[in-house]
C-alpha cells in the first residue's frame, strides 16, 4: 500500500467521499482521481460535483453517463429473471454497482492508476459488491476501504475533518438519512427507520406522491414488449431509458411502487429500509402478465427457481460470475417469447394488470370456457388423475399390508 501512486475513488460528492479525498492524500501520499457515474440519479446530484471534487483535493473527476447502459444491460435482464430479493426488494441498488465498478476500473485503467477506493461502510452490502466486481475484473489493483480504516466514526466526525481543512461540504449533522437514487429506484435508510416500530414519516418519501393524496381518478397505461424488451408506452415507441422515465413519472403521481422492508444484509445483520420504485413496479407486473401467458407451467416454475436464485446473486454482488451468465442466459429463453401488450390501471399506491394479450400465448378460450365445447372431453380428466395419484395409491396399499 505505501507504494501507491495513483487512486481512483468511487466519488459521489457527499460527506464521506468528500473526506475520504483528503484523507487518502494524507494517509498514502498519492493522486486521487476522482469518478462518478450517472446512472440516472438526477442532475441536482451531479451539478457542481467536478468542482466539489477538485476543491476536496482530487487531482481529476470524470463523470461516465451511464444511463443508458444501466437500464438496457443490467435493469432488463435483471426483469426477465423475475428477481425479487426476500419478496419485496427490487434491487436497485444491488443492480448500479457492477455498472459502477465496471466504469471505475476503466477510468483505473485509462489515468494508470494503481489502486481503487470506495466510500462504503464496513457494515453494508455495498462493498462486497464493488470489491467483488474489481476482484473479478482487476484482482492486480489493491482496494482501500477508508471506512475500515480511520478513526472516525459519526458525520460529526467528518464534519469537523473537513472544517479543520477549510474543506467546503452541503453535508449538515442535520441530515439525517442515507439515501441512495438511481433511475430504477430511490432508497432511503437512517433516522425514525432505525427503530422498526416506528412508521415511517412523510418526509421519508421523496419520489412518489403519498397513496393518501394521489389522483381520485384511476389511470391507465399500455406497454408493449417485443422479446423481452419493453418497446412501446402508451403507444409511443422509446428506448429501454426513455421507457423507465416515462413509468417513472407516471407511477410516482399515483404513489405506486412504496415499500418498507426489513432484509437481510450479507454481512450478517439485519436493516430497515424504505424504497421507492415506482417504474420498476410496472414493468415487472407487466412482464410477469406476459409470461403467465406465454409460459407452460413447467417452464414458469423454472423461471421462478432462476428469479429466486438470481435475486441472491445479485443482492451478493456476485453479477461478474459463471453462475449470473447462466442464470441470465436461461432466462434470456425464456423471454424470447414474452411479446405483447399489457394495460395497468393505477390507483392510490395499486397497479393492477386489466388486460394483456400475446401473439405467443398459451391461453385458450375454447379450452377454458365453463360453457360446452368441443375440444376437450372432461371424462378423459378421470385416467389422468388415476395415474397422476398413482403413487398415493401404491402409498396407502403398502401402508394397509403393514
Amino acid at each position: 500500500m505505501s507504494k501507491i501512486k495513483k487512486v481512483v475513488l468511487a466519488y459521489s460528492g457527499g460527506l464521506d467521499t468528500s473526506a475520504i479525498v483528503p484523507w487518502l492524500k494524507e494517509n498514502y501520499g498519492c493522486e486521487v482521481v476522482a469518478f462518478a457515474a450517472d446512472v440516472g440519479q438526477g442532475e441536482e446530484e451531479l451539478v457542481g460535483l467536478e468542482e466539489k471534487a477538485l476543491a476536496s483535493g482530487a487531482s481529476e473527476c470524470h463523470i461516465v453517463d451511464l444511463k443508458d447502459e444501466f437500464v438496457s444491460e443490467f435493469i432488463y435482464p435483471t426483469i426477465q429473471t423475475g428477481a425479487v430479493y426476500e419478496d419485496e426488494y427490487l434491487l436497485g441498488t444491488s443492480m448500479a454497482r457492477p455498472i459502477i465498478a465496471r466504469a471505475q476500473v476503466e477510468i483505473a485503467r485509462k489515468v494508470g492508476a494503481d489502486a481503487l477506493s470506495h466510500g462504503c461502510t464496513g457494515k453494508g452490502n455495498d462493498q462486497v459488491r464493488f470489491e467483488g466486481a474489481f476482484a473479478a475484473l482487476a484482482p492486480d489493483l489493491p482496494v482501500i476501504a477508508p471506512w475500515r480504516e480511520w478513526d472516525m466514526v459519526s458525520r460529526e466526525d467528518l464534519l469537523d475533518y473537513l472544517a479543520s481543512r477549510n474543506i467546503p461540504t452541503t453535508a449538515s449533522a442535520t441530515k439525517i438519512y442515507s439515501r441512495d437514487a438511481n433511475a430504477w429506484h430511490i432508497s432511503h435508510e437512517g433516522g425514525e427507520l432505525e427503530d422498526p416500530w416506528n412508521a415511517p414519516t412523510k418526509k421519508i418519501w421523496t419520489m412518489t406522491v403519498d397513496p393518501e393524496d394521489a389522483p381520485d381518478k384511476p389511470e391507465t397505461v399500455s406497454v408493449k414488449f417485443e422479446n423481452g424488451r419493453l418497446t412501446t408506452v402508451n403507444g409511443a415507441q422509446v428506448s429501454p431509458y426513455e421507457a423507465l422515465v416515462q413509468l417513472n413519472e407516471i407511477g410516482a403521481a399515483h404513489g405506486v411502487g412504496r415499500i418498507d422492508i426489513v432484509e437481510n444484509r450479507l454481512v450478517g445483520m439485519k436493516s430497515r429500509g424504505c424504497y421507492e420504485t415506482p417504474g420498476g413496479t410496472l414493468m415487472m407486473k407487466a412482464y410477469k402478465a406476459l409470461e403467465c401467458l406465454v409460459l407452460d407451467k413447467s417452464a414458469f416454475k423454472f423461471r421462478e427457481q432462476i428469479g429466486l436464485e438470481y435475486a441472491h446473486v445479485m443482492y451478493d454482488g456476485r453479477y461478474f460470475t459463471a453462475l449470473n451468465d447462466a442464470l441470465l442466459a436461461s432466462a434470456n429463453t425464456f423471454a424470447q417469447l414474452v411479446t405483447g401488450e399489457v394495460v395497468i390501471k393505477l390507483y392510490k399506491g395499486n397497479a393492477t394488470v386489466v388486460q394483456r394479450k400475446s401473439p405467443n400465448s398459451l391461453y385458450s378460450e375454447d379450452f377454458a370456457t365453463f360453457g360446452a365445447d368441443d375440444v376437450y372431453d372432461q371424462s378423459h380428466a378421470e385416467g389422468f388423475i388415476r395415474l397422476f395419484s398413482l403413487s398415493s395409491r401404491i402409498s396407502y396399499i403398502n401402508k394397509q399390508k403393514g
